[in-house]
């Protein structure tokens, strides 16, 4: 699995936990709809740290509670 796609499935996931819609989270996180959009998609394969921050912030959680979960915790960036 790559990067991304641990990315993708994070904000999917909590997502479909708390029946949020992908363009509800962009408003929620003052974010615009193409951006997450091109998140989800993996258009945007390495989101920036502010981006991630903005929609942890958005689903009412830290940066570091939004990051912290097993599949990134596992992930190595060495190849």
């Amino acid at each position: 699995m790559t990067y991304s796609e641990i990315i993708i499935m994070r904000i999917s996931s909590i997502c479909r936990q708390r029946g949020i819609a992908y363009n509800k989270l962009a408003s929620m996180s003052g974010l615009n709809q193409s951006t997450i959009d091109n998140i989800v998609r993996g258009v945007t394969k390495d989101p920036r740290i502010q981006t991630l921050h903005r929609i942890a912030i958005g689903m009412n959680m830290t940066l570091a509670e939004f990051l912290d979960f097993k599949e990134l915790n596992e992930f190595s960036f060495v190849k």
